[in-house]
């Protein structure tokens, strides 16, 4: 499932990002920092659910939130650190399925989110591979080795999680594996980066931190050093 995170504060993307991907790992979250990059992401993905901050720069939370309900089939939960009821009225008026308030509690958040688990158009086939995936993931995995496992050709697997996981599978446990160290990287602080690295199955510290550079913007060194301040 695609689900879009509009906020123009970096911390609270993060955090949300985080909170949501630590309890449902396959789903694909989108970020946007203002309306204009929120309906760039829109027009080229299908995004089911939309978590949307009503302070944005330029075009409000509210308006963007009018604009999808008149042209877009999604759900859409207000986010504001703002409890106004008129904001909450006002909200319901725009036909959006939910309002929570900042700081998100985690609970609240993953009460809406039990909603949306059974959502996802995965076959049996590619939800057997996804869950080997996230339990084998500091493995050397192939797609051999998955296909054998659920007992199919690897070139129909490798087009089939493809056309359902929307990326390929080597960029899927990529992914996984880096948002995975995210995580460590601030549980652990005690871990080396080459510790963090072997753990999430990279054979290379090097190629592990160009890696997450490339996802993150900063070194695995700098991404935990940050994240000791928040």
């Amino acid at each position: 499932m695609n689900i879009l995170l509009v906020d123009d504060e970096p911390l609270e993307l993060e955090q949300l990002e985080y909170l949501i991907h630590n309890r449902f790992s396959t789903w694909h979250i989108h970020k946007a920092r203002d309306a204009s990059q929120a309906m760039q992401i829109v027009q080229s993905e299908q995004i089911a659910l939309v978590f949307l901050d009503i302070q944005l720069p330029g075009k409000s939370g509210l308006e963007l939130a009018s604009d999808l309900t008149k042209i877009y089939n999604m759900d859409i939960i207000m986010v504001t650190a703002y409890q106004d009821f008129e904001y909450a009225r006002t909200s319901i008026r725009l036909g959006v399925t939910d309002y929570i308030t900042k700081p998100v509690i985690e609970e609240e958040l993953l009460t809406i989110l039990e909603r949306y688990q059974h959502s996802h158009p995965y076959s049996e086939q590619i939800l057997k591979t996804l869950q080997i995936i996230h339990q084998e993931y500091n493995e050397k995995l192939t797609l051999q080795y998955l296909a054998s496992h659920i007992h199919i050709n690897a070139t129909y697997l490798s087009r089939k999680f493809q056309e359902e996981v929307g990326m390929g599978f080597s960029e899927y446990l990529n992914d996984f594996r880096l948002k995975t160290a995210m995580k460590i990287l601030l549980d652990h602080p005690n871990l080396s980066i080459q510790e963090v690295s072997e753990r999430c199955g990279f054979n290379s510290q090097h190629y592990f931190s160009q890696m997450f550079r490339r996802l993150t913007g900063e070194s695995p060194r700098d991404y935990r050093l940050k994240g000791s301040f928040r």
